[in-house]
């Protein structure tokens, strides 16, 4: 059986969910539809006459890409323009394509990690450049038969809630008496209707993450045994998880900026970088950030770090860097393209736990626009 493209999606957002993109960014359904059935993906980086030949070729249904092929409003579509012709040979060939862009840099284990996993980063001591998302945190509140208690705290764990920075299961849990009469029309778990009841309760309580509330929520309903379940849900003043745009932390080991540059350019595959900074200098923290990231240099100097890897730096942001004592290096904006083997792996994998036969592969195109001569 082949994966709806509604699935896949869903499946790609628990990777990269839409909430976590920056304002405007342009992410999501961008061609097609995808109520259909999806019988092979193509992961690329960008979707060029190129990437879509290649789609073509292997029969793709779905294209699932980094960087957007639209980027504002369409005033006309005209096939004789470059863009044009690529939308129109997309639509020809019922091609779908959507895009995960700065929702796959921000996400834990998305872009922005895998480019620290490379660099040497250590994950222990990794920081966003720049929050954009904060969790909010409720608190929940629950009164249980004493019967039924584990059960409910199992199944709102198992949801997510509970947790408090790196510690998880954490709940209070006090006994005390409930009170109450089923009415007409009840089917109540205990007592009989007219009749008033006393039982033994707990109140449990947890905290929960706005990003599971829901799910926390329907898994407490679930594992409840009453019709009516009396509980509360109110936010809480204190600041949960956050995510965000790039990463910085202590280097496994220290290196001479020199020596740095060599292991981003052997990272990245690319024959060279541009290098701001003295050579000799000694590295033993950096920062990366997947795309065009150089007006972010302050935020790394913040931070403490002794380098900036990002694609795009211009002229004189380059000086301003450099006077304000920050080493950058500028792998290229390409550099991004070690996203393709993850994502296919990422999704073939959560496809095949599913039973499902839809295949992926990642574009074996090469979309780097220079040459290095």
């Amino acid at each position: 059986m082949f994966a709806q493209g509604q699935t896949v999606i869903q499946l790609m957002e628990q990777l990269a969910p839409k909430q976590y993109a920056m304002e405007n960014d342009k992410i999501g359904l961008q061609l097609g539809t995808l109520n259909k059935e999806i019988r092979q993906v193509l992961v690329a980086l960008d979707v060029t006459d190129a990437v879509a030949d290649e789609a073509i070729a292997i029969g793709a249904d779905l294209i699932i890409a980094h960087h957007a092929i639209i980027y504002r409003p369409l005033a006309k579509l005209d096939t004789s323009t470059p863009a044009g012709r690529l939308y129109e040979k997309l639509i020809k060939h019922d091609i779908v394509v959507y895009i995960a862009h700065t929702n796959l840099d921000v996400t834990d284990g998305g872009m922005n990690d895998w480019m620290a996993d490379l660099l040497g980063i250590a994950e222990e001591s990794r920081s966003s450049l720049e929050e954009l998302h904060t969790d909010k945190l409720y608190k929940l509140a629950v009164f249980v038969p004493k019967t039924h208690h584990e059960r409910v705290r199992e199944a709102l764990w198992n949801a997510g809630a509970g947790g408090i920075g790196n510690y998880d299961c954490c709940s209070f849990n006090i006994e005390g008496t409930g009170t109450f009469r089923p009415g007409e029309g009840t089917d109540p778990f205990i007592g009989s209707r007219g009749k008033l009841e006393t039982v033994e309760e707990i109140r449990l309580e947890m905290i929960v993450p706005d990003s599971v509330r829901r799910k926390a929520v329907q898994a407490m309903l679930k594992a409840h045994p009453y019709e009516e379940v009396a509980y509360d849900l109110y936010p809480m003043d204190l600041k949960g998880r956050t995510w965000g745009l790039g990463r910085v932390g202590k280097l496994n080991e220290p290196l001479t900026l020199g020596e740095f540059a060599e292991r981003v350019k052997e990272a990245f595959d690319v024959p060279y970088v541009r290098l701001v900074g003295d050579p000799a200098r000694s590295v033993k923290k950096a920062a990366v950030l997947g795309g065009s990231g150089a007006r972010y240099y302050r935020n790394a100097i913040f931070a403490g770090a002794d380098v900036l890897v990002t694609g795009d730096v211009d002229y004189h942001t380059a000086h301003d860097a450099l006077a304000a004592g920050m080493c950058l290096i500028d792998p290229g904006h390409n550099a991004e393209k070690i996203m393709k083997p993850r994502v296919a792996d990422w999704l073939s994998q959560r496809l095949a736990e599913r039973k499902y036969a839809t295949k992926v592969a990642a574009s074996a195109e090469n979309t780097e626009p220079f040459r290095f001569v």
